[in-house]
């Protein structure tokens, strides 16, 4: 997320104002505050935490969400409390050489957790990216694993993509490039294996895509992208029919996962101090406390985390995201204007 590719250097020009208005709406408005319950909303506290860009529930420790920063931070992944908001454990990956750009993380049906270092920024500089496997620690604590590196392909050449997810089910490992056109999804092997590059084969058509995740019985895929998110039916490998998720404004939307009991949907963003925010998901009676399936659970505010942003008269954070949308709205058909 660092650099970008040689034909988007006109866009971000354009996209500074709109980055600072981000921002500025970022800082004026409260962070997501823990509550003491697990899997709702919570603020990742740690000052090391800077750039989450992927998020996976833990199978072992209830209320525990696994993360991990962007491009040049080291084989590290964070475990992280939802009731506290803060790091009870710091994994170190050891045989993976230098990570580039981590962008997603995903638990097997195994119990592994895969991290996705599959980012570039230049849309098919590098001709592989990696994917990294470890057993979930069992305990929580700072510790060194060796991990599995894998030599990824795609069959139809390099592209950049965030979105790494592990079919619950089959373990079968899924990537979903990103690109403003629309990206792919793609199907890795039904096995990874080591020694020689593991091929991806595109398998559907997805839109722009931060990051993704399954339902834990493996029959919904939910993808994000900066401003929306759709949850797909999921059958034989392949998409199905899809709906739209009330995913909340936030200032850098970069992260998505599951709860571990399948109830809700966490979405997080990048930035220091940044703010996860559960979704019910759709289909499900209404909780005890009176959270609306489908709807943002609304403790924050709207750059870090509620989906509707609306105050006690249902109107100001509305309109102030609605403001946002729209100057970056501006900006964008002003460049695709400015490259006809």
């Amino acid at each position: 997320m660092r650099s970008y590719p040689s034909r988007h250097r006109a866009a971000a020009g354009l996209a500074v104002p709109a980055a600072a208005l981000l921002l500025l709406l970022g800082a004026a408005c409260p962070a997501v505050a823990a509550d003491g319950d697990a899997d709702r909303d919570f603020t990742i506290e740690d000052p090391r935490i800077t750039e989450s860009s992927g998020l996976a529930a833990s199978r072992l420790h209830p209320g525990v969400y696994w993360t991990h920063n962007d491009s040049d931070d080291g084989p590290y992944v964070f475990a992280v409390d939802s009731r506290t908001g803060k790091t009870v454990a710091t994994i170190t990956m050891r045989g993976v050489g230098e990570p580039r750009d981590v962008e997603g993380i995903s638990i097997g049906p195994d119990g592994d957790i895969y991290v996705g270092d599959i980012g570039d920024n230049l849309d098919g500089t590098w001709s592989h990216v990696w994917i990294y496997r470890f057993p979930e620690p069992k305990a929580l604590r700072d510790a060194t694993v060796t991990a599995t590196q894998y030599d990824v392909k795609y069959a139809d050449g390099a592209r950049n993509a965030e979105a790494l997810m592990v079919h619950p089910k089959t373990g079968r490992v899924y990537i979903a490039s990103k690109n403003e056109d629309g990206g792919g999804l793609y199907e890795g092997p039904a096995e990874l294996t080591t020694g020689a590059p593991n091929i991806f084969r595109r398998v559907g058509e997805v839109p722009w895509v931060t990051d993704g995740a399954f339902s834990p019985d493996g029959g919904s895929l939910v993808l994000r992208s900066y401003f929306s998110a759709r949850v797909y039916d999921f059958a034989d490998g392949r998409l199905g029919e899809s709906r739209s998720v009330a995913a909340p404004f936030q200032r850098q939307a970069e992260s998505v996962t599951y709860t571990a009991d399948g109830s809700a949907l966490m979405f997080g963003s990048e930035g220091a101090g940044s703010g996860v925010v559960r979704v019910e998901v759709e289909g499900r009676p209404e909780k005890e406390d009176g959270r609306e399936p489908g709807k943002p659970s609304g403790s924050g505010g709207p750059a870090q985390g509620t989906g509707d942003g609306q105050g006690e008269d249902g109107k100001g954070s509305v309109g102030l995201g609605a403001v946002v949308v729209i100057g970056v709205g501006v900006l964008w058909f002003a460049l695709r204007k400015k490259r006809g």
